[in-house]
């Protein structure tokens, strides 16, 4: 049986090979791997094996993992939908939220994160395909999503997350990533407040990584590939 250990290897493995295929040090790509649904050991196996960053889809699951494994110095990323109910409590417990696609949200994790703990990084959502059940602003929407966060005082904006509708195909998938780089550097280009920072561009999982790391991505989120198939939740 294939540990997570040894999964996580393969993962950094096929990182580096996408790095190099597309003329980029495999340091220019992180791992975020995506821990919905698994259990807290499999996180602290995980992070046996080096891994320290971690993406939750459900709020509720994510802060109870948050609570029972916070002897370990990890850094959790929201990467689900956020619900105007439910931003105090990400704006408590993560470091990340990478699904902001409404400045609403965004005022609200600013005015409720806490003085004590440094500013809440995010990423702004775009549904880069126009994909009907996926969240996230029009790419011509993002710059404007940007602008309003990078005037929040307790959000800082670090970049850019999409989630395109699964295709096989490594060229089409490479296309609509591609789509996705040039929001994010037309994003760049705008230098809002803070634009140093805005250096994440979160796209491919699993399947599609090879095709996102071609097409820009500095930050793959992979779940199955790291812990296996996922549990019934």
């Amino acid at each position: 049986m294939t540990t997570i250990d040894g999964r996580l290897q393969q993962v950094k493995h096929r990182i580096n090979a996408a790095c190099l295929a597309a003329g980029r040090a495999p340091g220019d790509v992180g791992l975020l791997a995506v821990s919905k649904t698994q259990s807290p050991e499999a996180v602290r196996e995980a992070h046996a094996s080096g891994q320290c960053a971690f993406g939750e889809n459900y709020i509720q699951e994510g802060v109870e993992k948050i609570l029972e494994l916070r002897d370990l110095p990890l850094v959790w990323h929201m990467i689900g939908p956020v619900q105007s109910n439910k931003t105090r409590v990400v704006a408590e417990h993560f470091d990340w939220v990478q699904s902001v696609d409404r400045l609403k949200i965004a005022e609200r994790l600013s005015a409720q994160r806490p003085d004590h703990l440094p500013p809440l990084n995010v990423c702004v959502q775009v549904n880069i395909d126009a994909g009907p059940n996926k969240s996230g602003v029009a790419p011509e929407d993002a710059l404007a999503l940007a602008h309003g966060i990078s005037a929040l005082p307790r959000l800082r904006l670090r970049g850019l997350m999409a989630l395109p509708e699964p295709t096989p195909d490594f060229i089409a998938q490479k296309l609509v990533f591609t789509r996705a780089l040039a929001v994010f550097d037309q994003i760049l280009a705008a230098r809002l407040p803070g634009w140093a920072e805005f250096d994440t561009l979160s796209l491919g999982m699993s399947a599609d990584l090879e095709a996102a790391i071609a097409a820009g991505s500095t930050l793959v989120r992979v779940g199955t590939a790291v812990f296996g198939e996922r549990p019934a939740r």
